[in-house]
């Protein structure tokens, strides 16, 4: 049987504030409500002159502003402060279990965790144990290594999905809690719901833990050997900037003259996560629609149809579309106006895999074709990206304008799609709305 280590998680040591109010101490994650001001407004409003995690994170509605390297400089400052000034309890060597209800009815449960970044890997095809789910895109990372790098603290909005069908792991360590005293318990901020936290610590729960990790490695282990243990569900570009900063700072102690040795228990090696079954029923996959504006539409579908070998039909009315996207995890809907006339189109195919991966590529492919194809680039077709059913169909009713149905995420292929064709498009799934995306709560020490 393997050790945690070897198979890729290590027991951090959690920092937690003292006296912890978790109405103004927890924040949402920072690349939400991006173009919402007013919400970050409130969330400074409820954090107040109370130490907050609002003030150790730079949330990415202000990266326009102008004003980044100070604000990276305050937040730096405020790390140092909260450390030296003893805003935290003494540092707590444990694993955090903990249960999450949102204000939609859900209760989402994960478990806290480090990693060890030398076993993660986001390029397309890798065999780490953990890896990306989604393209990631190179340029995102440089502008948040600059908040990384030298940070005193770390704290986490990166979730990782593990495939556990017998959820061994994150739901058998809420079975071993179940009569302990929480490490917290209380209300979240601006709509986010409630949280409990309970520590994992002793000798006992570790080794139930480990035991758990190797049967789910075991389930998980493809023919060449290589574990697909997890995958990236949210944070995946915070998670790639980790690996980056680690990279580059494990190249400068090596050429200080630091051994292999040396690296192995430094700080910056790791990152702090948060593990969730994806079959945790409080876990919703969300599709992401698409519109494409000025587009062919008879051409798209035709397209997409032959590339596909799918069928195509006309359905009646918004419902009977909806309904019959929503009953399948392989169907397509389009909705636009053909002379005037409302038409909504029902793509049907067999695609065994997360229908996502086979209908962007050739998306792509034809928005690429007609761009090149077009003189004047005012008249060049866009897509843009939108969340609910409600929004396709108000804007598939403009005119030159197709919205698309995309079908609902299945669970049971999710690893599998990423396994043998790679990290999925972009804004391919949506994990939960915004409001149940993770909050900053536990902290890490990271630069010394």
């Amino acid at each position: 049987m393997k050790s945690i280590s070897e198979l890729g998680l290590r027991v951090p040591e959690i920092l937690l504030p003292k006296n912890i109010d978790l109405k103004s101490w927890s924040v949402i994650a920072c690349d939400q409500y991006t173009q919402d001001r007013d919400y970050w407004k409130k969330a400074a409003e409820a954090a107040g002159t109370k130490p907050s995690t609002l003030n150790l994170i730079l949330p990415e509605v202000y990266l326009g502003d102008g004003d980044k390297a100070e604000r990276i400089q305050a937040i730096r400052k405020t790390m140092k402060e909260y450390l030296e000034s003893g805003v935290f309890d003494q540092a707590r060597k444990a694993f955090v279990y903990i249960e999450r209800k949102t204000a939609f009815g859900r209760t989402r449960k994960g478990l806290v965790a480090q990693i060890d970044l030398e076993t993660y890997e986001w390029k397309p095809f890798s065999k780490a144990n953990i890896r990306a789910t989604e393209a990631t895109i190179v340029d995102r990372i440089p502008p948040r290594k600059e908040i990384r790098k030298g940070a005193p603290l770390e704290l986490p909005h990166i979730m990782l999905l593990v495939n556990d069908k017998d959820d061994l792991l994150v739901g058998g360590a809420g079975k071993i809690v179940k009569d302990k005293n929480p490490l917290y318990q209380g209300q979240l901020m601006c709509n986010g719901g409630s949280i409990t936290g309970w520590a994992l610590e002793s000798q006992s729960d570790l080794d139930y833990l480990t035991g758990a990790l190797n049967k789910i490695a075991d389930a998980n282990r493809a023919a060449d050997g290589s574990t697909f243990l997890f995958a990236v569900g949210d944070g995946n570009h915070s998670l790639a900037t980790a690996k980056a900063v680690w990279d580059e700072y494990k190249a400068e102690l090596l050429a200080g003259g630091a051994s292999v040795e040396d690296l192995k228990e430094n700080p910056v090696r790791f990152a702090l996560i948060e593990i969730v079954n994806i079959y945790d029923s409080g876990l919703t996959f969300e599709p992401i629609h698409r519109v494409i504006f000025k587009a062919d539409v008879d051409a798209l579908i035709k397209k997409l149809a032959g590339e596909l070998s799918g069928a195509v039909s006309e359905l009646e009315s918004a419902e009977k579309l909806e309904s019959a996207v929503k009953a399948s995890h392989a169907d397509f809907g389009f909705v636009y106006k053909e002379n005037g006339v409302q038409k909504y189109k029902l793509l049907h195919t067999d695609i065994k895999e997360l229908a996502v991966s086979r209908f962007q590529p050739l998306v792509d492919e034809f928005l690429k074709a007609a761009c090149s194809a077009c003189q004047d680039a005012s008249k060049a077709p866009e897509i843009d990206y939108i969340h609910g059913s409600e929004e396709v169909f108000r804007l598939g009713a403009q005119e030159n304008t197709v919205a698309i149905l995309l079908p609902p995420i299945a669970k049971d292929s999710f690893f599998e799609t990423i396994n043998g064709r790679g990290p999925l498009p972009r804004k391919s799934f949506s994990m939960g709305e915004a409001d149940e995306k993770r909050f900053y709560l536990e902290c890490r020490k990271l630069f010394g």
